[in-house]
């Protein structure tokens, strides 16, 4: 396993690497962290994928 391999901490089971931002000194960075665990069997589990966001290209004042 790489050493930059995620894995979750509740079973160890390989996740997802996903993109944060973090603001230093005005500017935005990527911080890249673990994602949700995806084994029914870990205490962590997050079920499906991520959650809808709406129809593509409306904004959510225009969905309202």
């Amino acid at each position: 396993m790489d050493s930059s391999d995620q894995v979750c901490p509740v079973c160890g089971q390989p996740v997802e690497t996903v993109v944060k931002r973090h603001k230093t000194l005005g500017a935005w960075v990527p911080v890249w962290a673990p994602g949700p665990c995806r084994n029914p069997e870990c205490e962590a589990y997050v079920p499906g994928g991520p959650a809808p966001r709406g129809e593509p290209g409306r904004t959510v004042s225009e969905e309202s």
